[in-house]
C-alpha cells in the first residue's frame, strides 16, 4: 500500500513539474520567460512577456495538471491520497526537476486540484480573485486573497473533507510563502499592476 501511494506521488510531482509557462512562451512568443518579466515561470510572467492567448494556454495546462493529480488520487481509492497527490503536483508546478527546481507559485495548479475536490470553494473564491484584481488590478493581490481564505471557505462547505481541509491549509502555506517577494512589493507599493512593464 504504501508503495502504491508513493509511486502515485512521484507520478503527481512529475506530471506537476511539466513547466506549460516555459513551453507555450519558447513556442508561441519565442521567449525564456525565466529570463524576461519577473522571471517567474507563470501564467502572469507569460502575460507581461508573450502575450494573453500563450497565457490563457498556460494557465488551462497548469490547471489541467491539478485536476490530473486530484483525479488520480479520486480513483485510485481517496483517502491520505486526496492530500498526497494534489499536494506534489503543486510541489511539482513549484520546484519542478525540469527546470532545475525553479518553477510558478503554485496558483493555477491549486485551482485545478481544489476545482476537481471542492468545486464550490472555487466558485466562491473565483468571485473573490475577480473583485480584487478587477478592483487593484494587481494579480498577486487576487491570488494572495484566494489564498488566504480558501481553507476557511472549504471547511465551511466541506467540513466532511478532513485530508482536502488539510490539503487547503497546506496549499494556501505553500502559495503564500511563493509570493513572498510580491508581497514585499506590495508593502512597499511597488507591485506592478496589469499592463504596467516589470
Amino acid at each position: 500500500m504504501l508503495m502504491k501511494e508513493f509511486l502515485l506521488v512521484i507520478i503527481c510531482y512529475l506530471v506537476g513539474s511539466i513547466p506549460f509557462s516555459y513551453i507555450v512562451s519558447r513556442r508561441l512568443g519565442k521567449v525564456d520567460i525565466r529570463k524576461t518579466g519577473s522571471g517567474n515561470v507563470g501564467a502572469t510572467n507569460v502575460l507581461r512577456s508573450a502575450g494573453l492567448a500563450p497565457a490563457i494556454l498556460a494557465v488551462v495546462g497548469d490547471i489541467l495538471k491539478g485536476v490530473f493529480a486530484a483525479w488520480l488520487a479520486a480513483v485510485m481509492g481517496g483517502g491520505v491520497l486526496l492530500l498526497l497527490c494534489p499536494l506534489a503536483a503543486v510541489v511539482g508546478h513549484c520546484y519542478p526537476v525540469y527546470l532545475r527546481f525553479r518553477g510558478g507559485k503554485g496558483v493555477a495548479t491549486s485551482t485545478g486540484a481544489l476545482l476537481f475536490l471542492t468545486p464550490y470553494s472555487i466558485l466562491y473564491l473565483f468571485f473573490a480573485f475577480v473583485g480584487v484584481v478587477g478592483l487593484s488590478r494587481i494579480v498577486s493581490l487576487g491570488s494572495l486573497t484566494a489564498a488566504v481564505f480558501i481553507p476557511f471557505v472549504t471547511m465551511f462547505l466541506y467540513p466532511q473533507e478532513r485530508f482536502v481541509i488539510i490539503l487547503t491549509f497546506l496549499l494556501a502555506i505553500l502559495v503564500i510563502y511563493r509570493h513572498k517577494d510580491n508581497i514585499r512589493r506590495l508593502l512597499a507599493g511597488k507591485e506592478p499592476r496589469i499592463g504596467e512593464k516589470v
